[in-house]
């Protein structure tokens, strides 16, 4: 089953991407006490999370934080290693990576996607956004197939 706004994260192991290496914690740990941007793309270094998403959220950073965001962060079904370059190469101290090497948190948000058409694999994460509030799922925005809209940093804003 999909999460609905409304929902708590289901507590679960997580792995923050950093340039020192993965480092582990757990939903609960993450999103507890504070106000959390999530935004989640189907795979790093992919074209339109590469030329659209991730920029987006590094661009108006600022302005997320400024309505009241304590974080903002990116999760994708790829390992830590490939999420600290992603970040490296194209995003920002101002983002938060967090590999979901085996789908697990996606599976568990009930928002998969099958990858397995462009050679990604058969569990990936579906395009979307939310915001977290002390574990509780404010604001939700799912992608339509193809689709990259709902999602971007300016909706999430247009939200807050």
């Amino acid at each position: 089953m999909t999460i609905q706004t409304g929902d708590r994260i289901p507590d679960m192991p997580l792995t923050i991407a950093t340039s020192e290496g993965p480092k582990p914690t757990t939903t609960a740990d993450y999103f507890g006490g504070k106000r959390v941007a999530l935004f989640a793309v189907p795979g790093a270094y992919t074209p339109t999370c590469s030329a659209k998403h991730l920029p987006s959220y590094v661009e108006k950073a600022d302005d997320l934080r400024a309505k009241g965001v304590d974080e903002i962060a990116c999760t994708s079904v790829n390992d830590a290693f490939v999420m600290a370059a992603w970040n490296k190469d194209q995003g920002s101290q101002d983002i938060t990576m967090i590999a979901d090497g085996n789908g697990q948190l996606a599976q568990a948000l009930g928002l998969t996607m099958d990858g397995s058409n462009f050679g990604m694999g058969s569990v990936r994460s579906q395009r979307y956004s939310m915001i977290v509030n002390d574990g509780v799922v404010e604001q939700l925005n799912v992608e339509a197939p193809g689709e990259y809209r709902a999602s971007s940093a300016e909706t999430l804003l247009e939200q807050l």
